[in-house]
């Protein structure tokens, strides 16, 4: 953990040992995409306390991400869900739309390179202002501004990369507990006073937020409002705004990043994407530089854009955590590979990103090789089951990211329009 290489030790671990791997007294993790579906799916397993609880990040309190009870998590994703996909944010995608042309006229702007001279940019933290700002235009109405100044305002970048550093540490010193004892956890828990790390983020995420909860009835239906409709508020509001924030920005730039890295860095890739943007410009399926932002229509009917992204979210996962899910107290018999495999009550079983998403039973023995082809060259079985675990890099079943829609209209926006 304090090396940032779990997805690798856990790869290694189902690699030598198989699909169902013990890598600590009472933790398992899985390679197979079938055990992970079913781990997800069934009601009888639940989020283990002892990874979700050092995810919080304020003292003792829970968000969508964090929850582990069951009952409590499903009402919560009921009260989200709405504001996430779009039923009630009529501007979803318009506003995705105008966050990626800031970002597109930023680089016009400031960062061309001629002959004559070479101005280096860290894309990186570009695709990190972007999503920022898309975050917060669609949660709170308003952007941080990231893109409009070209700079990390209030130091919310670096505030939330401190917090998980130092969340990171704490979890693999295994004294994350510390931050939710009873009255000691309230001097280590990020407080809104801090100055670094969480605190400073939590304060500011905090304003808009009351700023934004003071005027509900007003016309605009971006996600708060709909959360409010929904009968969060105070407190509760606050800390689901936060973990939005924190979740749904970073994750997403990790995804950008990761499927821009692969293109610049395979020629032959790069040529294919960018000859089927120009034919699809050329020939008014979708829009030219200048013309607007392609929608999600359009960008459905450019095939290898889709592959491209498939494949980036599958050689680089945007997320590759533990995850980790407790078994029925009974325990569980699951079949893995025509073979019935018991899983004992009492210990807890996790996600191994690596070993699943490379995995060469699924995607063949060039599974570790970023090719888009294999999304369009395959045969239909098991095209459908490349599909199935491709899929798991959003999670599954009452488990599955609420970000999803938001997320995959960012990645098809931002790629599109880079090229």
């Amino acid at each position: 953990m304090l090396q940032n290489r779990c997805h690798e030790f856990y790869e290694d671990a189902t690699h030598n040992y198989g699909p169902i791997a013990r890598v600590a007294p009472n933790v398992l993790v899985t390679s197979s995409p079938e055990v992970w579906a079913h781990v997800n799916s069934k009601p009888d397993y639940k989020r283990s306390d002892w990874y979700y609880n050092a995810c919080r990040i304020e003292y003792r309190r829970d968000n969508v991400f964090s929850q582990t009870d069951n009952v409590k998590h499903e009402q919560r994703r009921k009260q989200m869900a709405p504001g996430y996909s779009g039923r009630e944010n009529l501007h979803l995608e318009s506003s995705v739309d105008k966050r990626v042309e800031e970002f597109v006229e930023l680089i016009r702007a400031k960062y061309l390179s001629s002959e004559a001279q070479v101005i280096p940019m860290d894309l990186a933290q570009k695709v990190q202002y972007l999503t920022l700002d898309v975050i917060s235009s669609l949660a709170f109405g308003k952007t941080f501004g990231m893109l409009q100044n070209d700079a990390d305002v209030d130091d919310y970048l670096r505030s939330s990369e401190e917090g998980l550093a130092a969340g990171n540490t704490a979890l693999a010193l295994g004294v994350s507990w510390l931050a939710h004892a009873p009255f000691i956890g309230k001097f280590i828990a990020p407080s809104p006073n801090d100055d670094t790390g969480f605190g400073k983020m939590i304060a500011a995420c905090f304003r808009f937020v009351d700023e934004r909860a003071a005027n509900p009835t007003d016309k605009r239906s971006d996600m708060l409002a709909s959360f409010i409709r929904h009968g969060l508020s105070g407190d509760e509001l606050r800390s689901e705004a936060l973990e939005q924030l924190i979740a749904g920005a970073d994750t997403t730039s990790s995804g950008i990043r990761g499927a821009l890295l692969y293109i610049m860095t395979n020629p032959r890739v790069y040529g294919k994407l960018q000859q089927e943007v120009d034919v699809a410009v050329r020939d008014g399926k979708a829009p030219a530089s200048g013309r607007g932002i392609i929608n999600l229509a359009e960008a459905k009917q450019l095939p290898y854009l889709q592959a491209v992204i498939r494949e980036a979210l599958r050689v680089w996962p945007p997320a590759v955590n533990i995850f980790s899910r407790d078994t029925p107290p009974g325990g569980d018999t699951i079949a893995v590979k025509g073979e019935n495999i018991f899983l004992p009550g009492g210990v807890s079983i996790g996600y191994c990103a690596y070993g699943l998403h490379r995995s060469e039973e699924v995607y063949g023995t060039d599974a570790k090789v970023f090719r888009p082809e294999r999304w369009l060259n395959s045969d239909p079985d098991k095209l459908a089951a490349m599909i199935r675990t491709n899929e798991l890099v959003f999670g599954h079943g009452r488990f599955q990211c609420l970000g999803r829609p938001v997320a995959q209209l960012e990645l098809v926006k931002t790629i599109y329009e880079v090229l």
